[in-house]
Order: C-alpha cells, then sequence, then structure tokens
C-alpha cells in the first residue's frame, strides 16, 4: 500500500536536474546530503532563478548538486503537502520550497502565503526534516519589467540564501546528534 503511494508520488514530474541536463548522467550522492527542491509553476521564469542560485550555491558550499532532486506544483498552495510527503519518504536530509504568492486583485494572496508558511513549519516539526522556505509575497507585484527584473533579482538572493540557511542547519542537526 505504502509502495504504491509512493510510486504514484515519484510519477509526480520531477524536473530534471542541470546535471541531468548538462551531462546525461549523474554522480553518485553523498548519503544523508539529498535535498528535495520543491516549486510552484506560477511565473516560473522568476521561480526558477531561486532554483538556479541555490543549485550554484550549494555546489560553492562543497556540496554535490547531483543530490539535488527537484519537483514542481501547480500553485504554492500545493508545496506544503508534497513537502511532507518528500520529508516522509527518509530520502531527503532537508526539502526546500519556492514560489511566488502574489496578489490577483483579491485577498486571499494573504492567506494562502499564510497557509504556505504554516505548512511547511508543520512539516518539518511533524517529520523532523528540515524544510526551508523562499516563497515569497511580495507586498506590490505587477507584470511589467521593472517589477519582473526585481524580483528576479531577488529570487537569486533568496536562493543563495536558502542554501546558506540548509547547508548550516544540517551541519548544526548533525552536530546535535
Amino acid at each position: 500500500m505504502f509502495e504504491s503511494r509512493v510510486q504514484r508520488f515519484r510519477a509526480f514530474r520531477p524536473l530534471e536536474s542541470p546535471a541531468e541536463a548538462d551531462h546525461g548522467t549523474r554522480e553518485p550522492r553523498i548519503a544523508g546530503m539529498n535535498i528535495a527542491f520543491v516549486q510552484s509553476t506560477w511565473h516560473r521564469s522568476i521561480v526558477d532563478r531561486a532554483r538556479d542560485a541555490f543549485v550554484a550555491r550549494w555546489s560553492e558550499l562543497g556540496h554535490d548538486p547531483a543530490g539535488i532532486e527537484f519537483f514542481e506544483t501547480p500553485g504554492a498552495f500545493e508545496i506544503p503537502l508534497h513537502a511532507q510527503r518528500l520529508a516522509r519518504t527518509g530520502r531527503f536530509a532537508a526539502v526546500v520550497a519556492a514560489g511566488l504568492v502574489v496578489d490577483g486583485g483579491i485577498y486571499r494572496h494573504e492567506f494562502v502565503a499564510s497557509a504556505v508558511i504554516d505548512g511547511l513549519m508543520r512539516v518539518q516539526l511533524d517529520t523532523d526534516v528540515p524544510v526551508f522556505s523562499a516563497v515569497l509575497t511580495p507586498h506590490h507585484f505587477h507584470e511589467h519589467l521593472d517589477h519582473d527584473a526585481f524580483f528576479t533579482a531577488h529570487f537569486d538572493k533568496k536562493g543563495q540564501e536558502v542554501a546558506n540557511a540548509c547547508s548550516a542547519t544540517l551541519a548544526g542537526l548533525a552536530a546535535i546528534g
């Protein structure tokens, strides 16, 4: 029963990693350092920047980027459930979430953002697997060149910051035992 649920979940569109895209193969993973990276597909061109910056910084920190597995969700609201399923597999040392929740003209974006962040916190406390968030909710976002450029740069920075936090947290937890 559990295996069939895992197989169904694994069928959910994992992304090709940069290592696979460039070389067609993956290097062996470092035991215990596999990372799940879950991102929403809304505003993909912006959110992809967090993913790319995370991978680059993770490598700079001396970790093997081949140990990162990539997953997509339709929107940010679905990220906590995927994070929970990934954390419960026991395959990942951490889960990283990335998404952009914007004001679509009604107030639900604040509720969505709160639900996502609360859900991610609950996942890490319930599973004992660290969960990191690069899910952002800007006060103002409009689809024009100025905002696109600003948030693209901002997601670059957030990807680097979440890689730093993930690396430091995993080292700290390893020291605790």
